[in-house]
């Protein structure tokens, strides 16, 4: 076929089910002139990640799946910002709300769906928003700007991702449920309860068994009305309580629809040439709202269009998982026993999982787990094989029997090549074998870039990672290793090492030699260059500011509405009247709006203004307390001998020696001290990075508690009688952990995964290298010695630090 006889197909809807329908064309070679139309400003991206976006860990850019370039380097026409109203069939023209007219020969139609809006009074105030694409996202981030309560409506999964996201902005969120159990469309009551369990501990508030009867306000919310006659304050109210298929288009065109656009085996609608894939479709009865499903068809359809053989889509066996900050579930085809089933169940409380798997005959019918879904991707696939429950089976999933877990590569072994490793993607066994063994590529990020496998939900990522160590055998772990992030596939272990045996001194001398894929870098890996290269060569590296996390560059932690907090250093939390004093003044002069006493004893200057910053640290004339930094930020102390009737030891003037001595000086992560006069534990010693205890005997010093959220007490480490002892070991432990610990890894994780004993060994019972140690850190504090306000007389160093800079992540 020459290029101009090329079929003309139109495809409307620029999302995930109509875009991977055209990945898959074009994968199979498909001879077609493509036009998109898509209703939203943007390229292609995964709506799946949509609550990243909103929690702020994830930007726009992040879940771009398809950006501009790869619709130019494929030859498709994009119009974005373009909704399409109509097709005319007999003249075979898609027009859009613009008068645009574009021919074709076929069409697809995949315009999703909408969310679906309570019918009740108010529902159309200003503050009320569903939760389907990016611009919804953006009124949420507003909201939280301006509000500070707000209410989900709905308990299922988008309700639930949406109140994380608005909890993780600082929003006092509760989730107004209609049912007793949330998602009680995909889990069973226990799942449920350790789910809200769960959120509860994260914050969310929930309102179960209530059904919203009026959005309270004028023309903005200010609360919702119960059937009870109960009440909920909220000034910014989320609609999750479902979706339905958008079949404006085939209705405006005269195409049976029902509740979404009918469809056969083929994704034919009733009007020739012209079909349906996705959530806007109705298939057998059934409209798929989850993501798997409409790959599925999206793979039906796409060899259709292109003359390749394919079995007819017959269904889809649905399956959920959801992933909330740490919170996983997994539930597939039947979830709620009856008499008719054979439950096979195991809840265990204390590491806070559930395993359930329902049988009919001895056939595997569904599955519910919760806190631990990594046999989610072999059930589903028992599922739907419908396959019968055996003693093997039994003893891998429930993980019992002398074997214990039956090996994942033979799990892998056995696996058909046409078997479908990510459902959200249609991408095979065979797809990936063959990405490893005839492309040669031998990272999951590699696989993901030519297969797709893993891009969406990442549910996949586990059953990648065992086809890749089957297919590599002993060469797995040299070849598959992670970097530190996805520009090289370096270690921070291999990055040390380079830099000194190399004599690297920049960050772009290490990305140059060492080969990283990404010229420039990105937000993970140039601010921990930037720190290695720091501890390396402290005497003579200059810090690259623009390679630092925001926060550090402006000396102050950004707010949600892009104020800042100013903390002055106070020394073991303790102040004078004139400090106070100070703090007061210039907290009138500049609109500090709050000023609040933090946990680690000092004040947090908080609504600073961007351009006030340099005159308020100057007018303070104190320190900074590094509350932004990569450094020591506190050492929380007691009053200690010199008040307390139960004090042994000073921990207020040791405590602000140690403060003295070790601020400023760049670490791994944030750290955290405490000293305490006694066994009493005032200052909570237990959940620091170092905690310090003071008895008639001397120090007792404990490392790695972290009370944040992965909460962990600290060990146990050493005892010493003197105070210059405590100050040598105290050194030798910030060193080895300044030089052993990954950039971002509390000394929390840095314990467990160097091992107590072995932190022990090389500072208790190695003086030598005790004392090198102790050698290396004296050198670096040389180097930091510098007071606060000099550095705010150097003019050249004040504009360099608040200049604007250009928009990044890091």
């Amino acid at each position: 076929m020459t290029e101009n006889k090329k079929e003309k197909l139109v495809v409307i809807g620029n999302g995930m089910a109509g875009i991977s329908t055209v990945e898959q064309i074009i994968k199979l070679g498909g001879a077609y002139d493509i036009t998109v139309f898509g209703s939203e400003p943007h390229p292609n991206y995964n709506r799946i990640m949509l609550s990243y976006v909103l929690e702020g860990s994830k930007t726009l850019h992040d879940i771009v799946l398809n950006d501009l370039d790869w619709y130019k380097e494929n030859d498709i026409t994009l119009y974005t910002g373009t909704t399409v109203t109509r097709i005319d069939g007999e003249n075979k023209l898609v027009i859009s709300e613009n008068g645009l007219a574009v021919s074709y020969d076929r069409v697809i139609i995949a315009t999703g769906s909408i969310p679906f809006m309570l019918p009740i009074p108010g529902s159309d105030q200003e503050g009320v928003v569903g939760f389907r694409d990016i611009a919804d996202c953006c009124q949420m981030l507003e909201a939280a700007r301006k509000h500070k309560k707000a209410a989900v409506i709905g308990g299922g999964l988008l309700g639930l991702e949406a109140a994380k996201g608005l909890v993780n902005l600082g929003m006092d969120v509760t989730v107004v449920h209609l049912m007793n159990d949330l998602m009680e469309r995909q889990l069973d009551s226990s799942a449920s309860a350790m789910l809200k369990s769960e959120l509860e501990r994260q914050g969310i508030k929930f309102a179960m068994g209530k059904q919203t009867t009026e959005i309270l306000g004028g023309e903005q919310v200010t609360g919702l009305r119960f059937d009870d006659g109960t009440e909920l304050e909220a000034g910014f109210v989320v609609m999750a309580v479902g979706i339905k298929p958008n079949i404006a288009v085939a209705k405006a065109s005269g195409i049976q629809v029902n509740r979404g656009i009918i469809v056969n085996d083929y994704m034919q609608t009733s009007m020739e040439n012209v079909y349906a894939v996705g959530e806007c479709n109705e298939h057998r009865g059934v409209c798929y709202g989850l993501v798997a499903p409409l790959f599925e068809q999206g793979m039906v359809l796409a060899k259709h269009l292109c003359g390749a053989a394919t079995a007819p889509y017959e269904g889809s066996i649905v399956s959920t998982k959801l992933k909330i900050s740490g919170v996983d579930v997994f539930s597939a085809g039947e979830f709620i026993e009856s008499s008719e089933h054979t439950v096979i169940a195991s809840k265990d409380e204390w590491k806070k999982t559930y395993k359930k798997i329902l049988l009919k005959n001895n056939v595997i019918v569904g599955a519910v787990l919760f806190g631990d879904v990594t046999e989610s991707a072999a059930l589903q696939k028992l599922i739907k094989q419908e396959a019968r429950m055996t003693d093997e089976i039994y003893h891998t999933i429930m993980g019992t029997g002398c074997g214990g877990e039956v090996s994942k590569g033979i799990a892998v072994e056995k696996m058909d090549d046409a078997e479908i490793v990510c459902g959200c993607n249609g991408v095979t066994k065979k797809n990936i074998v063959d990405a490893i063994t005839v492309q040669g590529l031998n990272t999951v990020d590699d696989i993901k870039a030519c297969t797709g496998a893993t891009r969406s939900c990442g549910g996949c990522k586990p059953a990648v990672e065992q086809i890749l160590q089957y297919v590599l055998g002993d060469g797995f772990q040299s070849a598959a290793k992670l970097g530190i992030c996805s520009c090289t596939i370096l270690t921070r272990d291999e990055i040390v090492a380079e830099i000194r045996s190399k004599g690297l001194r920049t960050i772009r001398e290490v990305m140059n030699v060492l080969g990283w894929n990404q010229p420039e870098g990105c937000s993970k890996c140039r601010p921990a260059i930037n720190y290695y290269l720091g501890m390396i060569y402290p005497e003579t590296y200059k810090d690259e500011k623009e390679s630092r996390f925001v926060n550090e560059r402006m000396n102050a932690n950004i707010q949600k509405d892009g104020t800042y907090t100013v903390v002055p250093r106070m020394y073991g939390g303790v102040t004078t009247p004139e400090d106070l004093k100070r703090i007061a003044d210039v907290s009138l002069k500049y609109d500090v709006k709050v000023v609040k006493v933090t946990g680690g004893q000092r004040l947090d200057l908080i609504g600073v203004k961007k351009e006030d910053l340099p005159k308020v640290w100057e007018e303070l004339d104190m320190p900074s307390g590094y509350a932004y930094a990569k450094s020591l930020r506190t050492v929380k102390t007691c009053v200690g001998s010199t008040f307390c009737r139960f004090g042994t030891k000073d921990s207020m003037g040791i405590g602000a020696e140690l403060e003295k001595k070790f601020e400023r000086l760049d670490l791994p992560a944030k750290f955290k001290m405490a000293v305490n006069g006694c066994p009493r534990n005032c200052a909570e010693s237990c959940t620091k990075d170092i905690g310090i205890v003071g008895n008639d005997g001397g120090w007792e010093v404990f490392i790695g508690g972290n009370g944040g959220i992965k909460a962990r007490i600290a060990d146990s480490f050493c005892k010493v009688k003197t105070d210059s002892e405590l100050f040598e070991i105290c050194g030798a432990i910030i060193q080895h952990y300044r030089e052993t610990g990954n950039y971002l890894e509390r000394t929390s994780e840095w314990v467990e995964r160097i091992g107590l004993e072995n932190i022990k060994k090389t500072i208790l019972e190695d003086h030598e290298e005790r004392k090198a140690l102790v050698q290396r850190i004296e050198a670096a504090l040389r180097q930091v010695k510098e007071p606060w306000k000099q550095v705010l007389n150097d003019k050249k160093v004040l504009a360099a630090m608040y200049q604007e800079s250009r928009p990044t992540s890091v």
